[in-house]
C-alpha cells in the first residue's frame, strides 16, 4: 500500500508507509556482506588448524571472497538492472546463505575456498541491488539523506561487529559458526524483502559477459601468481607466466571495454584525473590495511596467546578510530578543504601506524606497542576513505552514478585481494629464510620459530607501509579537486581541470 504526500521539491511522490522497515531489511543484508569481510579473520587460525591449511594457502580463505566480490561487482549491478532489483536482492540473499552453509560444513581446504568464492559472487549480486533499492525506496531528499546515514552507519560498523561476533562464535561454539550465522540472518532478510520491498521492473540491459571473464580472469591470475611465489619463488616460470597472463587479460579487458555495446566499466569514468586518482589511492591504501588484519590476528592469537574473543576486542580501537576519523574529522573538513589535504596526511598517519608495528617482538605489549599503532592506522584510514568516496562520486552523470559507486567498491575489494596474497607471501617467505639462517639444532626450534613468524610479519608490514606512502603520493599528485565553493553541495569537491 502506498500513500501520496508532497515531496520536498513541491511535487507529489508516492511513499510506502513501511519503507523504514524496508530500510532495516536492506541494511541487514549489507551488514551481512560487510560482516563477512572481517568475521572470518578471527576464525582463521582455528580453521587453519582444523583443516590443515598451509601458511601459504591460508590467505585464500579471505582472498577467494574479496576476489570474487570485486571481480563480479560490476556485472552484479548489470544483472540487477536486467532482472529487477528486488528479485536480484532475494536471489543474492538465498545464494549467500547457501554458500555460507557450504563453507561451514567444509571438510577440506578446497571446499572452504570454493564456498568463500561463492559467497563473494553472491555478495556481488546482493550489494548493488541493496543500494539501488535504497535509492528507489527513498526519493525525498531529506528522507534519503537520513536513510543513507543509517545505512552507512550500519555498514560502517560491520567490521567492529565482525571482530566481536567472530571472537564469540569461535571461542564458545566453533569457527564454522562464523559462516553458519549468515543463514538465520538471510532467512529474516528474505522474509522481510518479500513483504516490505517493492521494485520497478527491470529494463533492457545487456550483460557484458566477455568483460567479466577477462577482468575477473586477469585478477585471479595475478593474485594466484602472488600466492604461488611463496612456494615456487618470484622468478619461477609458473609465477612469471601467471603475472604475464593476468596482465594480458586485463589489457584485453580494457580493449574490449572500448568496443562493448554495454561495457562493464565505461572508460571515461576512469580517465577523469580526480576519479582515477581516487581509485588508485583506494587500491593502494587497502593493500596495506588488509595485510594488517591478517597478520595482527595471527600475532595476537599465535604469539601473544589471546583468545579469539579477546582478539576481536583488541581490534575495536582500530574501528573506533576509523569511524572518528571519517565522521568527526573528514566529514567536517571536507566542506572547507581540498580532498588531498585530507588524503595525504591520512595515508602518512596510516603509514606511521604500520611503521610502529615493525618493532613487534615475541614479547611486545599490546598497550604500549600495538594499541598506538592501531589508533594511528584507524585515524589515517578514516581521513583517507571518506574523501576518496566523496570525490570519486562527485559530479557524475546520473546514468553513471551506479557504475561509479560499484567501481570504487571494486578497487577496494581488488586491493584487499592483492594485499592479502602479496603480503602473506612476503611474510611466509621471510619467515622461512629466517628459520633456515638461524635454526642450528632442534632444541632451538621453540625459540626460533616464533621469532621467525614475527620477523616475517614485520618485513611484510614494512612493505605495507611503503605501499601506503605510495598511496599518499598518488593522492597528492593526481587528486587536484578543490574545496567546495559556496552554494555547492556539502562534501562535493569542485573538480579542477586536469593539467
Amino acid at each position: 500500500m502506498t500513500v501520496t504526500r508532497t515531496g520536498e521539491s513541491g511535487g507529489a511522490v508516492d511513499t510506502d508507509p513501511r519503507r523504514w522497515w524496508g530500510l532495516v531489511v536492506i541494511a541487514l543484508a549489507q551488514l551481512m556482506v560487510v560482516l563477512d569481510a572481517t568475521i572470518v579473520n578471527i576464525a582463521l587460525p582455528s580453521a587453519q588448524r582444523d583443516l590443515g591449511l598451509s601458511d601459504g594457502n591460508r590467505q585464500w580463505v579471505i582472498t577467494a571472497y574479496t576476489l570474487a566480490f570485486g571481480g563480479l561487482l560490476l556485472l552484479g549491478g548489470r544483472v540487477a538492472d536486467l532482472v529487477g532489483r528486488k528479485r536480484t536482492f532475494v536471489v543474492g540473499l538465498i545464494g549467500f546463505a547457501g554458500a555460507s552453509a557450504l563453507g561451514g560444513a567444509a571438510g577440506s581446504p578446497g571446499m572452504l575456498f570454493g564456498a568463500r568464492a561463492l559467497q563473494g559472487a553472491f555478495a556481488a549480486v546482493l550489494a548493488p541491488s541493496a543500494l539501488s533499492l535504497l535509492t528507489t525506496t527513498f526519493t525525498a531528499p531529506r528522507e534519503r539523506g537520513k536513510a543513507f546515514g543509517i545505512y552507512g552507519a550500519l555498514a560502517g560498523s560491520g567490521s567492529a561487529i565482525g571482530f566481536i561476533v567472530g571472537g564469540l562464535l569461535t571461542q564458545y561454539l566453533s569457527w564454522r559458526w562464523c559462516l553458519y550465522v549468515n543463514v538465520p540472518i538471510a532467512v529474516v532478510a528474505v522474509a522481510g524483502a518479500l513483504v516490505l520491498l517493492h521494485d520497478r521492473p527491470g529494463h533492457a540491459a545487456r550483460l557484458d559477459v566477455p568483460g567479466a571473464l577477462l577482468g575477473c580472469g586477469g585478477l585471479v591470475a595475478i593474485v594466484y601468481g602472488f600466492s604461488e611465489a611463496e612456494s615456487h619463488g618470484w622468478t619461477d616460470p609458473l609465477v612469471l607466466g601467471l603475472f604475464a597472463g593476468g596482465v594480458a587479460l586485463l589489457l584485453a579487458f580494457v580493449r574490449w571495454q572500448t568496443r562493448a555495446p554495454m561495457p562493464l566499466l565505461p572508460l571515461h569514468i576512469v580517465r577523469d584525473r580526480n576519479r582515477g586518482g581516487c581509485f588508485l589511492t583506494m587500491l593502494l591504501a587497502v593493500i596495506g590495511m588488509f595485510g594488517l588484519f591478517l597478520f595482527m590476528t595471527y600475532y595476537l592469537q599465535g604469539i601473544l596467546g589471546y583468545s579469539p574473543l579477546r582478539t576481536g576486542l583488541a581490534f575495536l580501537p582500530l574501528t573506533a578510530a576509523i569511524i572518528a576519523g571519517s565522521t568527526q574529522i573528514s566529514a567536517r573538513l571536507l566542506q572547507r578543504v581540498a580532498p588531498r589535504v585530507l588524503m595525504v596526511p591520512g595515508t602518512v598517519l596510516a603509514a606511521g601506524g604500520l611503521v610502529l608495528l615493525t618493532r613487534l617482538t615475541v614479547t611486545s605489549s599490546y598497550a604500549s606497542e600495538v594499541l598506538p599503532a592501531l589508533v594511528l592506522m584507524g585515524l589515517g584510514m578514516g581521513l583517507t576513505f571518506m574523501p576518496v568516496f566523496a570525490t570519486a562520486t562527485a559530479g557524475v552523470a546520473p546514468q553513471d552514478s551506479g557504475v561509479t559507486s560499484a567501481t570504487v567498491n571494486t578497487w577496494q575489494q581488488v586491493g584487499g585481494s592483492i594485499g592479502t596474497a602479496l603480503l602473506n607471501t612476503i611474510a611466509t617467505t621471510s619467515s622461512t629464510a629466517y628459520v633456515a639462517a638461524r635454526l642450528r639444532s632442534p632444541a632451538d626450534r621453540a625459540r626460533v620459530v616464533p621469532e621467525a613468524v614475527v620477523h616475517g610479519y614485520t618485513v611484510a608490514i614494512w612493505w605495507a607501509a611503503a605501499v601506503m606512502l605510495l598511496a599518499g603520493l598518488v593522492a597528492g599528485l593526481l587528486v587536484t579537486a578543490k574545496a567546495p565553493r559556496r552554494g555547492s553541495p556539502a562534501g562535493r569537491p569542485v573538480p579542477e581541470p586536469a593539467a
